[in-house]
């Protein structure tokens, strides 16, 4: 087990590899390291062209890690990112091939894009780091990780994702533009889309995993898994919230405090640990009452309930 202040050292290391590609995203950034330290998927909604591809492939190469790409489209089937089974006439028996979902880090370009068929192909993967292929289950390579990709605003030809899968991602992200001084150094860096050279491993894969064990051993107070209980009924018993927090989220939330606790190089859970990673992990899981946003409140609305209940929730002192 990796030590906590050497784990941190670690991953600072790590963040500052990321973050000499993405400038000025710090936050982004360490919030993509909790996902991985949690042992979640995430989901990056957001505007083409502002970093989500790229970051993705930066995590893979400061790990060492596979790295898979699908582009997803609306004429694309679950054997086309799960594999095949095929007869191989030579061995006069079938085999799998398997597909992209077969990677450490799998990048789904545009989730939104594919039916809701395919969408669910993720389902068991995301879940069980597993797949089901004719009655054959398939182990996939650990550590494993799932991000994807959605436009919020364009809605011609997609298709939205349901809450259950909305659920199976442990954080919702957004990259935002970079500040002018921020995107300055972007040009500056005169570089080609896709270039990253300047990315080399300063983790292991092995570290990662020994140090997502040592993520589940951090300790939080029983005040604190109390506060997250307390803000999980608050969201069913609020007037304004059709969907409240499931004990899935409540789950979620203690999961990625603890990864925050330990990026920080701690061994336990404060109550900013929780505050700063709710909106991260609760805002895509709870859903307004119908007739509660207006067309400029559509995107951001689980932000704002969440925020709601961080002010009406009592933080333990």
């Amino acid at each position: 087990m990796i030590e906590t202040q050497v784990a941190r050292d670690a991953l600072l290391r790590l963040q500052a590899n990321i973050e000499q590609v993405i400038h000025g995203k710090t936050e982004v950034v360490c919030d993509a390291i909790v996902g991985l330290l949690a042992q979640g998927h995430i989901l990056f909604e957001d505007l083409p062209g502002v970093g989500k591809t790229t970051l993705s492939h930066c995590i893979a190469g400061s790990l060492g890690l596979s790295f898979n790409r699908v582009q997803f489209t609306s004429d694309m089937l679950p054997s086309d990112i799960l594999g095949v089974t095929v007869y191989d006439p030579d061995k006069h028996d079938f085999e799998f091939r398997p597909g992209p979902i077969f990677a450490n880090i799998v990048l789904v370009d545009e989730i939104n894009r594919t039916t809701p068929k395919t969408q669910s192909a993720l389902l068991q993967a995301m879940n069980t780091g597993e797949i089901s292929i004719e009655k054959t289950t398939h182990a996939l390579p650990k550590p494993f990780m799932v991000i994807a990709t959605q436009n919020p605003i364009d809605t011609h030809g997609t298709f939205a994702l349901p809450q259950n899968q909305l659920d199976r991602f442990l954080l919702r992200l957004h990259m935002g533009y970079p500040g002018a001084e921020h995107e300055r150094e972007i040009l500056r860096d005169n570089r080609m889309a896709g270039d990253f050279s300047m990315i080399k491993p300063v983790l292991s894969a092995d570290e990662l995993v020994s140090m997502q064990k040592a993520v589940q051993d951090v300790k939080i107070e029983d005040s604190l898994v109390d506060y997250i209980v307390r803000l999980a009924h608050a969201s069913r018993e609020s007037r304004a919230i059709e969907v409240g927090i499931s004990t899935r989220a409540a789950i979620a939330l203690q999961r990625t405090a603890k990864a925050k606790a330990y990026l920080e190089g701690r061994d336990f859970c404060i109550p900013d640990d929780v505050k700063n990673m709710a909106i991260s992990t609760l805002a895509h899981r709870v859903q307004p009452v119908e007739g509660f946003q207006n067309e400029a409140q559509k995107v951001g609305s689980g932000t704002h309930l969440v925020l709601e209940l961080l002010e009406a929730v009592s933080v333990p002192i």
